[in-house]
């Protein structure tokens, strides 16, 4: 098997992966996925597209991720996963697709506005 390579995005968070034939070890910035992501949630959010599929041990990954937080940043590997997976095998598809993982979450923060303290916060109002 070749190398796949996918991205994913996640509020201001860009993943880019590789995935090959291994035993399971995910390598996150050039270090081990339990030192970069400390939190066991974060572990589990990454490789939930692995479990989903019965490929937890099968691939090897290594991930670049920049931008945004921890969470932002877990779960664009999530998205990237994911879609490389789909590229391994087409069959993998319709079981991610029933979870919503193959579904890029746009949601982004909204801009700060001039004359507002945020985007929608207005400057406390005085009377007097």
């Amino acid at each position: 098997m070749e190398v796949v390579n996918a991205v994913g995005r996640r509020k201001t968070a860009v993943a880019r992966i590789y995935v090959s034939a291994g035993t399971g070890k995910i390598t996150v910035n050039k270090r081990d996925i339990k030192d970069y992501f400390p939190t066991e949630v974060l572990q589990i959010v990454i490789s939930q597209p692995l479990h989903l599929v019965n490929a937890a041990g099968a691939y090897d990954i290594k991930v670049n991720v920049k931008g945004g937080g921890l969470k932002g940043q877990a779960e664009a590997v999530r998205l990237a996963i994911a879609r490389a997976l789909c590229q391994i095998n087409a069959e993998n598809r319709p079981v991610l697709k029933k979870e919503g993982l193959l579904t890029r979450d746009s949601r982004m923060v909204e801009r700060k506005k001039y004359g507002r303290r945020k985007a929608r916060r207005r400057f406390q109002f005085s009377k007097r």
